[in-house]
């Protein structure tokens, strides 16, 4: 598992690439919908807001709440596997909708008619 720090720079990271593929894509594609791609680079940014802020929390028990050091550490890693997981699954998500915003900016295909 990473560290926060390097899973807040993943995020962040991942991010800044999507919303830069939708600032290029407005430059260079002819025909595409703009408003759109706006609409995924705000997206974009708040599915990082919302994502690095999820990933600072922490295990709301302490050792004494245990019979044993390993009954504890045991549950803790438990809680944050769970916590990363539902963090990760939630952050999949956002991407597939912003690249589904992003599909639909595209042009129609010629090739389609």
């Amino acid at each position: 598992m990473a560290t926060k720090r390097q899973l807040k720079k993943a995020i962040k990271r991942t991010c800044g690439y999507l919303a830069g593929e939708c600032i290029i894509s407005q430059q260079f594609i002819p025909g595409i919908d703009k408003e759109k791609l706006d609409d995924a680079i705000f997206e974009v940014a708040d599915l990082q807001y919302d994502t690095v802020r999820a990933v600072s929390f922490s295990f709301d028990k302490t050792p004494k709440s245990f019979n044993s050091a390993l009954e504890y550490n045991k549950a803790r890693r438990a809680y944050f596997k769970k916590a990363y997981k539902n963090i990760t699954d939630k952050f999949n998500e956002g991407i597939d909708k912003v690249v589904s915003i992003m599909n639909t900016a595209l042009p129609a295909s010629k090739n389609a008619e």
